[in-house]
């Protein structure tokens, strides 16, 4: 026996009478074609009733980025569980999507479970997961790529998330995929207030700081666009490192544990890689540091748990770590090792002998590296990035001309690859019309050019077009 719901624009849905869920502020029912799920708010919410209402009506229009034209739409559609409806009665609530399939776990003992973020970056957890459903490194980077890119599109709008967290993040390391859930806590501008402080251990310093003072003091402070930077890059360095940022050996308070822990994520927070002060440096300390994800991605966590842990404004943006993450992806390099549990590592150009931080195995054969050039002002060229070749590396569009961003957009179609063949490091040309070797000479579509230690190729005599300079690892 089914029972009737009606959204506010008129529409009857047939809904299952069994709750399927219940968090702290709703319960959650399955519509009667299980395509959608029908979440009711939980308790006397006539208080805040109009401005709730408000706040979901602009949520699902005016800030609503899977309205637009199909193709955005459906590419925010895979990032967002946006809500389509605003349920009238019996009660107020909203109507969702269901999580597509791949957010539930396929097989062992959690089978049908949703794929929280807290499944992965908890060792504790995690050791209990079937190894498919773990995943590779490398799709936590693409995670962490498509999580910054769908949170600076919230704040592109104004919006702050206010409960960002391995809570509300679903995520799918068997493909690389993520979706943000909880969409209608929103913290819209002017309108509303966030109806929670946040999850603990992603909860803002200092939100935590000032959670004693009353709501209406003017030093009170809650969930904004800054609180969600702070709990962005706690999700990034979880995803990255399996650990959380501030969660060391130091003790702030001996009374209780409750106390330890409020001081600990608030107003005493300390990066366990703090460069200058290691007192909460876990010990025996750490197999594989911070900086083995590489300079810019050291730089940004340094900027969000050093300089911005507790200055708000200091702290690096969405789009800040999208970029950080996309200029990273370039230096991956697969581990030779078929029994590594990471399978990917980052190239670091420093050491004379490059391994694998998770494994220690080494890399024993030359592969190069190149330094992209772009001309800023004629006959001057300025270093762009750094893209680490191996068998079957691709350059594309972004790599070839300084103009072109890897945004969801953009052409992804192959401009050239990479191959070793008889002892040498070859460069295929797929599509570019003016790709040019180090002597000079035009190379055409299908042709190759070497990659020796020394030289430089122009990738396109067009505008905006780079070269690159090639150089030697482990040579």
């Amino acid at each position: 026996m089914t029972k009737i719901a009606r959204l506010e624009n008129g529409r009857i849905i047939e809904y299952l009478p069994d709750m399927i869920g219940e968090g702290t502020m709703k319960e959650v029912y399955f519509t009667k074609d299980r395509e959608f799920v029908l979440c009711f708010y939980k308790g006397d919410i006539r208080k805040n009733a109009q401005n709730r209402l408000r706040r979901l009506r602009k949520i699902l229009t005016e800030f609503n980025p899977t309205i637009g034209g199909k193709k955005n739409a459906d590419y925010w559609n895979g990032l967002f569980c946006w809500p389509t409806g605003i349920i009238q009665r019996p009660k107020l609530g909203v109507m969702t999507p269901i999580y597509p399939r791949n957010y539930f776990f396929a097989s062992g003992r959690w089978r049908g479970n949703e794929k929280k973020s807290r499944w992965f970056v908890s060792q504790k957890l995690r050791q209990y997961l079937p190894k498919p459903e773990q995943g590779s490194w490398i799709n936590y980077f693409k995670i962490g790529i498509l999580l910054a890119r769908a949170v600076s599109r919230l704040h592109l709008a104004g919006l702050a998330h206010s409960d960002l967290s391995d809570n509300n993040v679903l995520i799918d390391p068997t493909t690389g995929q993520m979706i943000i859930i909880d969409i209608d806590a929103l913290v819209v501008p002017q309108i509303f207030r966030p109806d929670v402080e946040g999850t603990p251990g992603y909860i803002a310093p200092e939100v935590l700081a000032t959670a004693a003072l009353p709501a209406d003091d003017p030093n009170t402070q809650s969930a904004s666009i800054r609180t969600d930077q702070h709990a962005l890059a706690v999700l990034i360095y979880e995803y990255l490192l399996n650990r959380h940022p501030l969660r060391g050996p130091k003790i702030h308070s001996a009374r209780s544990a409750e106390e330890d822990e409020h001081l600990s994520m608030g107003e005493k927070a300390l990066f366990i890689e703090h460069p200058y002060d290691t007192s909460n440096r876990p010990k025996p300390g750490i197999k594989v540091p911070v900086t083995a994800l590489g300079s810019t991605l050291t730089a940004l966590f340094y900027k969000a748990f050093v300089t911005g842990l507790h200055s708000p404004y200091e702290r690096p943006s969405a789009y800040e770590w999208e970029r950080g993450l996309i200029k990273t992806w370039d230096m991956f390099y697969p581990c030779p090792n078929p029994n590594c549990t990471h399978q990917w590592f980052l190239v670091i150009p420093m050491p004379k002998k490059i391994r694998c931080p998770f494994c220690q195995t080494p890399i024993n054969k030359p592969f190069p590296i190149l330094t992209i050039r772009s001309q800023k002002r004629p006959g001057q060229w300025m270093r762009e990035g750094q893209l680490v070749i191996y068998e079957g590396q691709g350059l594309f569009k972004w790599h070839v001309f300084d103009n072109i961003f890897p945004s969801p957009n953009a052409d992804k179609t192959l401009q050239t690859y990479c191959i070793f063949f008889k002892g040498k490091w070859l460069l295929i040309n797929q599509a570019l019309t003016s790709l040019t070797s180090p002597n000079g000479n035009r190379v055409e579509i299908n042709q190759a050019v070497e990659l020796r230690a020394g030289t430089q190729i122009r990738l396109s005599q067009e505008a905006h077009g780079c070269i690159v300079e090639v150089s030697m690892l482990n040579d």
